[in-house]
């Protein structure tokens, strides 16, 4: 891919916006490709443990700290989705690495949330308090990016967070939900395109 096309694309990725190079780079192509056929995006980092949101033209509407994955992988355990929590091994516990069309739905306790991908059983959704040993609240809050890792798949944002961010960008649309990986490399999880991004500062 030209230099020339990345700049084309690097006016919506401000240098404000707290992107890490892997981040800004794939963000930078689907702008350029169109890869989200014109839906908002967005974007989860995990080895940052953050979630970025994107308009359906490419510019930055918000971020936020994210809890993922206890387990670091980018692929989910075949029928994992199938089973109880309390069945979950810490090794399946892994946020999926990947480009999923995700859009609003319920959980079994009819609370809202974005499934990303549902036969896994992967969503957004507000942070849960059910286990107070978790301490979720107060992982949500460190800065520290072996903290925010303890949920069994599924990305946690603040509720806050959830209802001005994440529910509007669901509300009437569907939208794209890149997962960047944290073993496998960008052109095993989003292609040769995506990874020339990658080579370019």
């Amino acid at each position: 891919m030209a230099l020339a096309s990345i700049t084309s694309a690097a006016h919506y990725l401000d240098n404000h916006i707290d992107l890490s190079r892997d981040a800004r780079n794939l963000a930078a192509w689907v702008i350029d490709s169109a890869n989200n056929q014109d839906l908002p995006f967005i974007i989860i980092d995990k080895k940052e443990a953050k979630v970025f949101i994107f308009r359906p033209n490419g510019t930055f509407l918000a971020s936020s700290p994210a809890l993922i994955g206890r387990k670091i992988g980018d692929d989910i355990t075949p029928g994992v989705g199938q089973k109880r929590l309390a069945e979950i091994s810490i090794e399946e516990r892994t946020t999926p690495a990947g480009r999923y069309l995700a859009g609003l739905g319920t959980s079994i306790d009819k609370s809202e949330l974005v499934w990303i991908d549902y036969e896994s059983g992967v969503s957004i959704h507000p942070v849960t308090t059910s286990n107070p040993s978790e301490r979720r609240l107060e992982r949500l809050a460190s800065s520290r990016i072996s903290d925010r890792r303890i949920t069994y798949g599924c990305v946690n944002v603040s509720n806050r967070f959830y209802k001005e961010a994440i529910h509007p960008t669901f509300e009437n649309s569907s939208a794209i939900v890149y997962i960047l990986p944290e073993v496998h490399s960008i052109k095993t999880v989003f292609g040769a395109e995506a990874d020339s991004f990658s080579h370019h500062e």
